[in-house]
C-alpha cells in the first residue's frame, strides 16, 4: 500500500463526498476519545445551501487516495467578510484558510495541505490561516493538548500527529484558545461568593434567564452584545443574520431558558452567558446516524438532559464596560446562577469554558478566579504564501 501512488483530486462527485464525510470513522477507529459526529450534519457543514457561511465564502475540497483507498482529506476556503476585517486582528486582505484536516501519514499530510496552498493561491490569497474548520466559529484551531478525554459538544478532536504535520509545512504559530474545566458541584471561593452578593444587593444589577418562547428576539440581544463584545477581539468575523437564523435553528433543541443568562445593567442588556448540555454525550453511541432508533433516543433525552459536563461556548461583555470591575462581578454573577441550574436541574458536575483566547486576560482571569484549569490547547497556524 505504502508503495502505490498518492493522488490528490478535488471532490467531485456525491461519492467523493461521502468519502470525505466518512474518512474519520476509520482513521479514529481506536481512538476512544473521538466522538463521531452525525453525519448528516457533516454534509450539512460542507454543503452551499445547506450552511448560509458560503453566502460570504467559498471552498474547495480535496481527498488523497492510494490506490482505491482513501488517505487523507483537506479542505481549502476563503471567506469574504474576514478577507475584509482588520489585519493586526488576524484575518484581513489575502488570508485564507485550510480545514477539515486527516491524514494517513506525514506523506499525505504534506500533500494536501500543499495542494490546499495551490487552490490558495490560485485565489490570489498571500497567507494561509488554519486549521480552521470551516468558519472561526465553528471549529478554530488544531488540538495540542487534552488529548485523554472527550470534546464536548461543538469542540474538535484530533490526532497528536498532526501538530508536526502542520509545522513541517512550514506554519508557524499565531494564537492559542484554551478551554478550562472544572468542578461544578462545589461553591465557588468567599471572594466570588462575595461579589455574587454584593452584586445582588445593587438595584442596577438584574440577571434573567432567557425566554426560549420569545427565541428570534432573545437571539437578537444575544447577537448585538455578542459583535460589540468580540468586534475587536483577535479573529473575529461578523455573524450574518443567516447564520444567526441557521445555528439557532441548530441549537434551539438543547437551548434552556435557565442555562443562558442575560445581564442587565439599569435596565440595558450588557451581558450574557450561553451555557450547553454536552450533545456529545448523547450522540457518541450512535456513531454518527439517527438511523433505524437513534433520533427516538436524542428526542428522549433533549426532553430533559441529564450530563455530566456543561460548556459555556459563548459569553460576552459590551465594550463600554470591559475590564471593569462591574464587567467581572455581571460575568460571576451569571455563572454562579448557571452552575446552580446546571447541578440542580441537569444533574451535571463538570463544566467546561471555551474557547478563550490565549491573550483575553479578563476571561483567563475569571477562569482561574473560579479554580478552573486548562483542559485543552487548540493552536491555530499561519504561514506566508
Amino acid at each position: 500500500m505504502a508503495n502505490q501512488e498518492l493522488v490528490i483530486t478535488p471532490v467531485m462527485s456525491k461519492a467523493d463526498r461521502k468519502a470525505f464525510v466518512d474518512l474519520p470513522w476509520r482513521l479514529y477507529a481506536n481512538d476512544p476519545h473521538w466522538v463521531p459526529p452525525l453525519k448528516d450534519e457533516v454534509v450539512s457543514l460542507i454543503t452551499p445551501g445547506k450552511n448560509p457561511f458560503f453566502g460570504h465564502a467559498e471552498a474547495q475540497y480535496f481527498l488523497a487516495r492510494r490506490g482505491d483507498r482513501v488517505v487523507g482529506r483537506v479542505s481549502a476556503h476563503l471567506d469574504h467578510l474576514a478577507l475584509s476585517q482588520p489585519a493586526e486582528q488576524g484575518m484581513g486582505p489575502g488570508t485564507g484558510n485550510f480545514g477539515l484536516f486527516e491524514a494517513e501519514d506525514a506523506e499525505v499530510g504534506a500533500a494536501l495541505i500543499a495542494t490546499a496552498e495551490g487552490w490558495l493561491r490560485a485565489k490570489g490569497m498571500t497567507r494561509s490561516l488554519g486549521p480552521i474548520s470551516l468558519s472561526i466559529w465553528e471549529e478554530p484551531g488544531l488540538l495540542i493538548e487534552g488529548f485523554d478525554h472527550k470534546p464536548t459538544v461543538m469542540m474538535g478532536h484530533a490526532k497528536p500527529e498532526y501538530q508536526a504535520m502542520v509545522e513541517g509545512a512550514g506554519y508557524r504559530p499565531v494564537k492559542q484558545l484554551k478551554t478550562y474545566e472544572l468542578d461544578i458541584t462545589q461553591p465557588f471561593p468567599p471572594l466570588i461568593q462575595r461579589i455574587v452578593q454584593s452584586g445582588e444587593k445593587n438595584a442596577r444589577i438584574r440577571i434573567r434567564k432567557v425566554d426560549k418562547s420569545k427565541f428570534d428576539s432573545e437571539a437578537a440581544i444575544i447577537l448585538a452584545i455578542l459583535n460589540d463584545a468580540w468586534g475587536n477581539n483577535w479573529g473575529f468575523v461578523p455573524i450574518t443574520d443567516e447564520e444567526v437564523a441557521h445555528f439557532g435553528k441548530q441549537l434551539k433543541p438543547i437551548v434552556f431558558n435557565d442555562l443562558i443568562m442575560i445581564a442587565e445593567l439599569e435596565g440595558e442588556p450588557v451581558a450574557f452567558m450561553m451555557t450547553l448540555p454536552d450533545l456529545n454525550e448523547a450522540i457518541a453511541p450512535l456513531n454518527g446516524s439517527l438511523f433505524p432508533f437513534g433520533w427516538a433516543k436524542l428526542l428522549w433525552w433533549l426532553r430533559k438532559p441529564k450530563v455530566r459536563t456543561m460548556r459555556v461556548p459563548l459569553m460576552g461583555v459590551v465594550q463600554r464596560l470591559q475590564s471593569s470591575r462591574m464587567a467581572s462581578q455581571l460575568a460571576f454573577m451569571m455563572i454562579e446562577y448557571i452552575r446552580r441550574n446546571a447541578t440542580t436541574h441537569y444533574g451535571a458536575t463538570r463544566g467546561e469554558i471555551g474557547w478563550v483566547l490565549d491573550d483575553n486576560q479578563g476571561m483567563n482571569a475569571i477562569a482561574d478566579a473560579i479554580e478552573s484549569r486548562v483542559n485543552k490547547v487548540y493552536q491555530v497556524y499561519e504561514k506566508d504564501l
